[in-house]
């Protein structure tokens, strides 16, 4: 067991902190840069959350959720979404077998790490059967209930540019997502780098560093961390300050903010404030842990009004404000 192997959570999170580095340096070889987005996807999967993962085409979304599988030793698949797509081509379906029984053939979601390519192209609901799975790590077929994998995380990506024949999440959905994780183009000698390595006959060999049992080990120790109370109303403070009606929130959320965070968002930044710390290193997390992680984590759960769209006022310069 692998709570037997340590004498202290404060040893077991030094532990968390030596798999994360060697995490980091197998992803390596394979994605170039990208830093944060790594770091925010490895904290989402010790958090026990999803990531929705937003580019434009050709910044190795798939690459990166494809090598992260690799090194974390665990089952995956790929599901493609598209326009005629159903929920049972996603979670499974009945047959009738030789023997005249019903028979259920569990579809694609059946595995630990699922990456939904382009989740918005996919309509309400399949996009709906996806994110029950999110939330219940369980689907119902013909009134039977069945476990999905465990660990199980989604990783999903979207396109930010092509609207025509997108079906947008709601943002009640948008919500099930612990990150909304931004992947911004590389800079240029990380670009050159990228090129270099797949224009040539290079071979990248990976290894896994972590098994299902101690992913599962640490996320339960990540729930374990204390935090000091102060750090604690901070983070949900954060989130209750994007609300224009909850009496803290200042004049900027009020003048341009429609919609604020839930207590989903709260929960979300204290968790990935102890991972955070973590795997830096840290036995406790403080405020900078937690604004590490909070634009990832408010991002898509706040929405500006018009005023805030006519200035040209970003969801990211507001959640900065709120930060101290």
């Amino acid at each position: 067991m692998m709570q037997q192997r340590f004498t202290s959570d404060a040893e077991a999170v030094n532990a968390l902190r030596d798999t994360y580095i060697k995490l980091n340096s197998e992803i390596g070889k394979v994605v170039i840069g990208q830093e944060e987005v790594v770091r925010d996807v490895v904290i989402s999967i010790f958090s026990k959350g999803h990531c929705l993962l937003v580019g434009v085409p050709g910044l190795a979304k798939t690459l990166l959720v494809t090598t992260i599988s690799r090194v974390l030793g665990l089952e995956y698949n790929r599901i493609q979404f598209t326009p005629d797509l159903m929920p049972s081509d996603i979670i499974g379906t009945e047959i009738l077998d030789e023997n005249r029984q019903f028979r259920f053939i569990k579809g694609p979601l059946f595995a630990n790490i699922i990456l939904a390519d382009e989740i918005n192209r996919t309509p309400p609901k399949t996009q709906a059967a996806l994110l029950e799975a999110m939330q219940e790590r369980a689907v119902t077929a013909a009134g039977k209930r069945y476990e999905l994998g465990n660990p199980f995380f989604v990783l999903a990506t979207q396109n930010p540019i092509e609207q025509e024949g997108t079906y947008p999440l709601p943002e009640a959905q948008l919500d099930r997502f612990m990150f909304n994780i931004w992947v911004d183009y590389p800079k240029m000698e990380d670009e050159i780098k990228v090129v270099k390595s797949t224009t040539s006959d290079a071979q990248v060999s990976l290894s896994p560093v972590i098994s299902a049992d101690e992913i599962l080990f640490f996320q339960d120790l990540v729930r374990r961390i204390p935090i000091a109370d102060k750090v604690l109303e901070y983070a949900v403070g954060l989130a209750v300050k994007t609300r224009a009606n909850s009496g803290i929130a200042p004049e900027m959320v009020k003048k341009y903010l429609a919609w604020g965070a839930g207590p989903r968002a709260s929960q979300f930044l204290v968790l990935g404030a102890k991972c955070h710390a973590a795997i830096h290193g840290k036995y406790s997390p403080d405020i900078e842990d937690v604004n590490a992680v909070a634009t990832a984590i408010l991002r898509h759960r706040i929405i500006r009004n018009y005023k805030a769209e006519a200035e040209g006022l970003s969801v990211e310069k507001i959640i900065e404000s709120l930060m101290v």
